[in-house]
């Protein structure tokens, strides 16, 4: 099965790799981007959108299913803030991890939906992380939002498994990027290559995962 497939964060370290496999599979890429357009990767089609805008995201997702169909959505897009503990953290830090991880997952599958269902069906699937089910001091934020990630996808399933929607979720540990190299020097022998995360991606947004839906997968060496 290949088509369109959206690809939200797909100007990153694990969005180029995410890219690049999606495009070597025969895929048609877009890519939404808020100030720097996905290069390195033929044939991607960027599109300009800020992802917590609802009338952005619908526009980016009309450009994915306007040749297509639109058969997949991966996103990718999100961030994270380290700070103190609980009581040291306001509250607006708190919720501002949610408007950066939360708010554009829902709009973006909210906007895909339409079309996946028009489609007769696809795949979505969202970044979660290791930390919203090991968590760490310092990130309520970070950990709380990438855990509502993973209760969506939940909802998600739930909701949509009998449109042929298939809704996954991926788990990743320190992914083995520039960024992350840079702030964080040292040992990086239990960091995830992004190419590895980007086949696990790949494959569930395949025939060969049609099997599996409201899973929740680790893409760790920890």
């Amino acid at each position: 099965m290949t088509g369109s497939v959206l690809v939200t964060g797909g100007t990153g370290g694990l969005g180029t790799a995410v890219t690049t496999a999606f495009a070597a599979a025969g895929w048609r890429v877009v890519v939404p981007y808020r100030s720097r357009p996905p290069s390195g990767v033929p044939d991607v089609v960027g599109v300009q959108a800020d992802l917590t805008d609802p009338a952005q995201v619908a526009a980016a997702v009309a450009v994915a299913a306007a040749e297509g169909p639109l058969r997949a959505v991966v996103h990718l897009a999100g961030g994270f803030a380290m700070g103190g503990r609980v009581h040291e953290t306001p509250v607006e830090d708190f919720e501002a991890q949610f408007r950066t991880n939360l708010r554009p997952t829902y709009l973006v599958c909210a906007a895909a939906i339409p079309h996946l269902i028009a489609a007769g069906g696809g795949s979505i699937v969202c970044v979660s992380s290791r930390a919203a089910v090991n968590p760490f001091a310092g990130a309520a934020g970070y950990v709380t939002s990438k855990a509502a990630v993973l209760a969506l996808v939940d909802a998600l399933d739930t909701e949509y498994r009998d449109d042929g929607i298939r809704v996954n979720a991926v788990l990743p540990g320190v992914i083995d990027t520039p960024a992350n190299r840079e702030s964080m020097p040292g040992s990086r022998s239990n960091w995830v290559d992004p190419a590895d995360i980007a086949k696990t991606i790949l494959f569930l947004s395949s025939e060969e995962s049609s099997t599996i839906s409201g899973a929740h997968l680790p893409v760790d060496r920890a």
